[in-house]
């Protein structure tokens, strides 16, 4: 049986539940990212101590996203597989949200590198599986919407973190209480978006067992799909050189006292957040319309370029409010836009959640390889200046990589083809 198209519509209903689930991903991905993580391994003390915390805060943070990368695709694969009375993509969706709520719980009692790195690698997991699960909600079930389903996924993105930090700082949380009230949000908010969100998507077949894998793994060899895929990697690793080490950045590059470094980060992330979500919408509408989504993209990756450019030739707080919102507006519509690019490339809809994890994996290579060089950058020069200037450098090179990928409006696709 040939795969049906997705219809052209969904209702408001299926994009507030979508929303909620994204909302809790980011939250409990990002604020500990940004926040906890940070304040549990720094080292405060005399000169130069401070780039230990760094480093250890960045190899955890790196690890935790290696375990992502390589669950993501397999994740998807799996998804794509699953013939459940639950459904496709929900028994997935429901297993990460578990996987995420106890990890959030288990880290918040743990105490060490070692112990706040298995709880951070259980959370990535929890987070790769539910995202490759509702991320292939959007090529299973939208035609018409794709861009602005895209966009709740990038304007989530700041505002879940605006929500976690904002959350901590409003209720004056330590640590230990900032990852339970993460843990009660993921658990309400994830289960009933994955028990609510429709699933199966109509006349989706799943997959024939004796395909020949050379077929099954042909859109790595389409030229336009791994333009994209490098493209979204580089300007990914751009974006984590220069947020993932951010309250060190206020602490040891701005100066910024300790007591203050908390309120001052929550204001950058509110300044972030207004213009990611701004972005995110306007990106994805204009690319709903337009059909061009490729040419967004790559202006969104250059300007995330002159956010970095700036943090690197001036490293003042007032410089640093005027680059986040830059960031935001070149990093929201590069990732709503980016995502409706990447399922307008895919070839098989028997095979969205496994492709869509591919294009995942892209993003957390780079926001798992960021922490890493991050931290030797800062180390080798013993400030932050090295760091946003790569980071600057490196959107420009996915600009350059996306520009690569052809201009096509998604309605001049051919179908995808019967499963034989």
């Amino acid at each position: 049986m040939a795969s049906s198209p997705p219809p052209a519509r969904v209702s408001a209903r299926w994009f507030s539940l979508f929303a909620l689930a994204w909302l809790a991903i980011w939250a409990v991905q990002l604020t500990p990212l940004q926040l906890l993580i940070p304040l549990q391994l720094d080292t405060p003390g005399g000169e130069g101590e401070w780039i230990g915390g760094v480093v250890v805060s960045g190899l955890v943070l790196g690890v935790g996203g290696l375990v992502a990368l390589l669950a993501t695709p397999l994740a998807g694969h799996l998804s794509d597989r699953t013939g459940s009375p639950l459904g496709r993509r929900r028994p997935w969706a429901l297993a990460g949200t578990a996987l995420m709520t106890v990890s959030l719980i288990g880290t918040a009692f743990a105490s060490g590198p070692l112990a706040v790195g298995l709880g951070w690698t259980g959370l990535s997991l929890g987070v790769a599986i539910s995202s490759a699960a509702f991320t292939a909600l959007i090529a299973d079930q939208l035609s018409d919407q794709r861009g602005a389903a895209s966009a709740v996924v990038g304007s989530t993105q700041a505002v879940g973190l605006i929500v976690g930090v904002g959350t901590i700082a409003l209720l004056d949380l330590d640590v230990t209480g900032g990852y339970l009230v993460l843990a009660a949000l993921v658990a309400v908010s994830g289960a009933a978006a994955a028990l609510l969100l429709p699933d199966p998507a109509r006349g989706i077949a799943l997959p024939t067992r004796h395909e020949p894998p050379a077929a099954r793994w042909a859109v790595l060899r389409n030229r336009d799909f791994t333009w994209m895929l490098g493209g979204r990697f580089v300007v990914n690793l751009g974006n984590a050189l220069g947020t993932t080490l951010l309250l060190f950045f206020l602490r040891y590059g701005v100066g910024t006292p300790a007591a203050q470094a908390e309120d001052d980060l929550l204001l950058l992330i509110l300044v972030y957040t207004v213009f990611v979500v701004a972005a995110s919408v306007v990106g994805g509408r204009i690319s709903d319309r337009t059909g061009n989504r490729r040419r967004l993209v790559v202006g969104a990756a250059l300007v995330q370029a002159v956010a970095a450019a700036l943090l690197a030739a001036v490293a003042t707080y007032p410089v640093a409010l005027v680059a986040a919102a830059i960031l935001g507006v070149g990093f929201g519509a590069f990732t709503s836009v980016g995502v409706a690019l990447a399922t307008d490339l895919l070839p098989r809809a028997e095979d969205h959640a496994r492709d869509l994890g591919l294009v995942t994996v892209a993003a957390n290579l780079g926001q798992l390889l960021g922490p890493l060089i991050g931290a030797a950058l800062v180390a080798l020069v013993g400030g932050f200046w090295l760091l946003f200037a790569s980071a600057a450098l490196l959107s420009v090179a996915g600009a350059v990589m996306t520009s690569r990928v052809s201009a096509r409006h998604p309605s001049s696709r051919e179908p995808d083809p019967a499963p034989r």
